[in-house]
């Protein structure tokens, strides 16, 4: 059956064993019938307990491969990247105060958030940054968040007033468990550096910041924020592998459709998904045109509105010139 592939699962193998037991049991009741028909009345009625305690068994095994099928489709642990984009300074501050909104929203919502790689410019925003969250349901709830966010503010630094546009880039990277990514060591360039951040004595004075290179794709990850070399080594593995089975399967995506720009959500890195027009109050997600206002509350943390319409596919009526 299809779920023999599961016999061996840690989760599930023990319920194997009592399925196997209970079909060993059933079947010799049956032979037992059939050798000697006087007893057929009595392990017949031996047949329908055993059969019932296997069924109760094996919608015990099916419930946990379930979870574990919609844990992988729709995983509990994410790595969240934020990066600056068009706009300098402007830029790297915006993408720290995204940063800041979701490490808000994950508060809320109970999920840790924890800090991976942080790159910072000359005014304390981010170049780039990344974080862990993990969480039930976290990939479900964040993943449309992926994509180029814009900006249009005073910033604090601008002294005639004008009102600058910003963009800021969120990439949602979820981590499945039980999905092998084949990686060559070869194709694997590691360095090792002081991490120069947040962290304690250890990780500031000693090589414990972690840079690696996928060489065949260019792809690189750093991480600086746990306590030795070989943590670090084991997180940036683990965001790669992230990294390299979200292009195989964007890959992959792409040649079995050609309708999936047409869906809310893409993984399109380039495409502007959101507007923060901080003048008018309002933030306008281009993918539904739908509007809300409040961005104080929201940069606190409070997206489960917006989230919740851009998961519905709900469509609004925004049709606003500055937010096109």
């Amino acid at each position: 059956m299809e779920l023999d592939a599961y016999r061996e699962n840690p989760k599930t193998i023990y319920l194997f064993k009592e399925y196997d037991r209970l079909t060993k049991d059933i079947n010799e009741a049956l032979e037992l019938g059939k050798s000697d028909p006087s007893l057929s009345d009595l392990t017949n009625e031996e047949v329908k307990s055993l059969e019932t305690s296997r069924d109760v068994v094996l919608k015990s095994i099916k419930d946990i491969i379930d979870v574990e099928r919609a844990e992988v489709a729709e995983p509990n642990e994410i790595i969240l990247e934020v990066r600056a984009g068009a706009g300098g300074e402007e830029a790297s501050l915006f993408a720290r105060d995204l940063a800041q909104m979701y490490e808000r929203y994950a508060e809320k919502k109970g999920w840790s958030f924890i800090p991976v790689d942080e790159s910072e410019a000359e005014l304390g925003g981010y170049k780039e940054a990344s974080f862990e969250i993990r969480g039930k349901g976290v990939y479900k709830l964040l993943k449309n968040e992926m994509g180029v966010h814009r900006i249009q503010r005073v910033p604090a630094t601008e002294k005639q007033g004008r009102v600058h546009t910003s963009t800021a880039s969120v990439a949602i990277l979820p981590v499945r468990k039980n999905v092998n990514v084949d990686i060559n060591p070869a194709d694997i360039e590691v360095e090792f550096s002081r991490a120069g951040g947040k962290g304690g004595q250890n990780v500031n004075k000693v090589e414990t910041a972690v840079r690696l290179t996928h060489k065949p794709t260019g792809f690189t990850v750093r991480s600086t924020n746990e306590r030795s070399q070989q943590a670090n080594r084991n997180k940036a593995m683990s965001i790669l592998s992230a990294k390299l089975a979200e292009m195989w399967e964007s890959e992959a995506a792409a040649k079995l459709t050609k309708e999936r720009r047409d869906q809310i959500g893409t993984a399109d890195r380039s495409e502007k998904i959101r507007t923060y027009n901080v003048l008018q109050d309002r933030i306008t997600d281009h993918r539904i045109k739908q509007s809300w206002h409040n961005i104080e509350k929201i940069f606190a943390g409070d997206l489960d509105p917006i989230i919740e319409d851009v998961l519905s596919g709900k469509m609004g009526d925004a049709n606003d010139s500055s937010d096109e």
